[in-house]
């Protein structure tokens, strides 16, 4: 890829851009199992309701500003003892894979994440995406497991991949906040 790319935190004026690129994986493919596109006014509550969290939400542009990929980390499990986990996401226009986008957002987005303290990354990945996989493998993301049958989407079960990926120290060491989590 040759184009010059930036990496930025998601913006409430780039819902816009974001809903047209979801739209396309709801709609047309098994990425996701939500079956109705948000619109632009759900998308701002969710970067709201992610970066209020304290978790990071990025989008990759082009020289012109075009939103090119979307990415954001979010708690992995609802109970208190996942706080040093985070969820990966990302999406990539579908005329931009294949690119070189996905595998540099996906970076960013792992070193905010450790940058915020998380210890352990997890991909929640449709097998029926397996370019997903590969993407994520190339990120330092490992197999833990497979759920079969896990979705239903597009009349068909979809299996979901585990995939982990260590940050920072992982579980090597204790948490230096003394247990109280990620800021």
């Amino acid at each position: 890829m040759t184009e010059d790319l930036t990496i930025f935190s998601a913006a409430i004026e780039d819902a816009e851009a974001i809903a047209e690129i979801y739209a396309h994986y709801v709609l047309e493919s098994t990425a996701t199992f939500e079956t109705e596109p948000p619109d632009a006014a759900e998308i701002r509550q969710r970067i709201s309701d992610i970066v209020d969290a304290g978790y990071p939400f990025l989008v990759t542009r082009d020289s012109t500003g075009r939103v090119l990929a979307f990415g954001f980390g979010h708690r992995y499990g609802p109970r208190v003892g996942y706080r040093y986990s985070v969820e990966t996401t990302i999406y990539v226009r579908p005329d931009c894979v294949g690119r070189g986008v996905g595998g540099r957002l996906l970076t960013v987005l792992v070193e905010a994440c450790e940058a915020r303290g998380y210890r352990q990354a997890f991909a929640v990945i449709a097998a029926s995406e397996p370019a997903s996989v590969v993407l994520h493998a190339r990120a330092g993301y490992r197999p833990v497991g497979t759920l079969p049958g896990a979705g239903w989407k597009h009349g068909q079960w979809i299996d979901v991949f585990l995939m982990q990926r260590q940050l920072g120290e992982g579980n090597e060491t204790l948490p230096e906040d003394g247990g109280t989590g990620p800021a």
